[in-house]
């Protein structure tokens, strides 16, 4: 009996894209003729004709399956409803804008078969097409956080990557409402091999992805795998109390044995305006950690599903 390949495909607002995906798609599932594939669409809330166009594929064929949002919810939310959905003995996460190469899963699928990997996963080499500014930024973060971090983040890593059943399970079972699964791949475990390849630019559409989304979502990842800004606030307040008393004494001695008057009211709001600028700082680092704490104990789904394949039939 022939195994089967999940294809999750998460999509917002892919209407152009879509269509050539599935073009090149199913010239590789005619290559790889020795596994049966499934593609399952997950529509994240689209507000263009997005799922209109993967209602045409799944009437046409079958194997075209998909989950359709009651709204936008985001790309964590859609990995996470295709990888429930999936059925197949290994999955894989692909973007819709050809921005993930599908020739790449025949190697994959072999590395897996035959080097008995669970998990081949992609990463970028070079981030052609990117502004400058962008990729500078990423490449700090990735330096910052797995310092900080004991779980490893690969710099370049895409979400792009073929998984055994076993392990798209394990990450399943990891409940928690702020994912970032970039940091779930790695804390799960499991033998990975990593492909690199040169970044490839969309095939049509605009990213959904600006500064502010990807440092929010930098941020997020820091939170969900590492309590070191915790300690970072708490060292900094030592050290605020640590120069305040060496000020103090600096302040007496001077008095005292040189009979110079205080410094004036500059110098001082100088002070307070730092001093008042870290203690927010710090306040604010707090208030990350207890919001995500917040949004984990009301327990709220993930996603909220409006339809799928199964309902028009």
């Amino acid at each position: 009996m022939k195994k089967k390949i999940s294809v999750v495909v998460s999509c917002y607002n892919e209407e152009e894209s879509i269509p050539l995906f599935y073009k090149e798609i199913k010239k590789i599932e005619k290559e790889m003729n020795y596994v049966d594939f499934e593609y399952i669409f997950v529509n994240d809330g689209s507000r263009d004709n997005t799922i209109n166009i993967i209602k045409k594929l799944n009437k046409k064929d079958k194997k075209v399956r998909y989950v359709s949002f009651s709204r936008n919810f985001g790309k964590e939310a859609a990995m996470l409803a295709g990888l429930e959905a999936s059925k197949g003995d290994y999955v894989t996460l692909m973007d819709a804008d050809l921005q993930d190469p599908p020739a790449l899963l025949p190697k994959m699928y072999n590395y897996i078969i035959k080097e008995n990997y669970d998990c081949v996963g992609t990463r970028r080499v070079t981030r052609k097409g990117e502004p400058p500014i962008r990729s500078f930024f990423a490449r700090c973060f990735y330096k910052l956080i797995n310092k900080m971090s004991k779980v490893e983040m690969v710099d370049g890593a895409r979400d792009y990557r073929l998984m055994t059943r076993q392990m798209v399970d394990s990450i399943i079972n990891m409940k928690e409402y702020n994912r970032y699964s970039k940091g779930l791949f790695s804390f799960v475990g499991f033998d990975t091999k990593w492909l690199e390849y040169e970044n490839v630019e969309r095939v049509a559409g605009e990213t959904k992805w600006n500064f502010w989304k990807l440092f929010k979502y930098a941020i997020e990842g820091i939170i969900a795998f590492t309590t070191a800004p915790l300690s970072i606030s708490a060292f900094l307040g030592i050290l605020m109390c640590f120069i305040s008393f060496i000020a103090i004494i600096a302040i007496i001695i001077k008095k005292v044995l040189i009979g110079d008057p205080v410094s004036g009211w500059p110098s001082l709001v100088c002070i307070i305006l730092f001093v008042s600028g870290i203690q927010l700082f710090c306040i604010g680092i707090i208030g990350q950690y207890l919001a995500k704490t917040y949004l984990e104990t009301k327990n709220r789904p993930v996603y909220i599903v409006k339809e799928t394949e199964e309902d028009n039939k």
